[in-house]
């Protein structure tokens, strides 16, 4: 036992350890306290057909939206992105609630290297260091694996796990900029709860942050919402 403590806190392991254990304090927190720590993860992807995609908070139900469909991309010409947004998207950190992805990749990491340290007897000298380089990118890809299969449930999960709530006719305020076919997000407020929505303009008419929309039906695929301007 104390041989294993030593390896997990051991120089080569121990910053991932505490990562790992910040990891589960947060969900701890999140499950007990029911406190929503919110992250922006904004990703900005412009597609000639129209899809963009404009990565906000990571609540389920709205980092789940943020997904880029295979057959929406390839063969389509996209405005440059820039190297992390490649990364996030590539690896799932778009596409499923980011915490839910980040949390498997270091546990992933943390895991792999441990076994591989204690194995090779290396938690102490420079080849545990090369040990935790290799296997931070053979964790991505085997995150990668590993959390595409929950795509689907996260994308039809709602935050409380109940029927989605009805967004048609519902005021909201931007909290970004939209025009043409750029997309953006909005805050709606329904029984008390807020949640952010992706949202396009409906005539594509420039609409600017903090204004008042009116929220007039839902996209054909389902992953966003078209509005309109709202005076009172």
């Amino acid at each position: 036992m104390d041989s294993l403590i030593n390896i997990i806190f051991s120089q080569v392991n121990i910053t991932l350890t505490i990562f790992l254990i910040l990891l589960v304090v947060y969900w701890l927190l999140t499950m007990i306290s029911g406190i929503d720590f919110e992250l922006d993860v904004e990703i900005d992807v412009d597609v000639d057909t129209g899809v963009d995609v404009d990565g906000g908070g990571t609540e389920f139900q709205d980092i789940s939206n943020a997904e880029i469909h295979k057959d929406e991309v390839v063969g389509k010409r996209i405005q440059p992105l820039k190297w992390w947004q490649i990364f996030l998207i590539y690896f799932n950190f778009v596409g499923l609630p980011f915490m839910f992805t980040l949390t498997c990749f270091v546990f992933i990491w943390w895991f792999s290297t441990v076994l591989l340290t204690a194995v090779t007897v290396s938690y102490e000298n420079v080849f545990g260091f090369g040990i935790l380089i290799v296997t931070f990118f053979a964790s991505l890809i085997l995150t990668k694996i590993f959390t595409t299969p929950f795509k689907g449930f996260f994308k039809h999960l709602n935050k409380d796990g109940d029927k989605a709530n009805d967004f048609i006719g519902r005021q909201g305020i931007l909290l970004s900029s939209i025009s043409g076919n750029k997309m953006g997000n909005a805050e709606v407020h329904i029984n008390g709860d807020s949640m952010s929505i992706y949202v396009k303009s409906l005539n594509g008419d420039a609409l600017n942050y903090q204004d008042r929309i009116l929220i007039i039906k839902q996209s054909a695929d389902k992953n966003y919402f078209l509005v309109q301007s709202y005076n009172d």
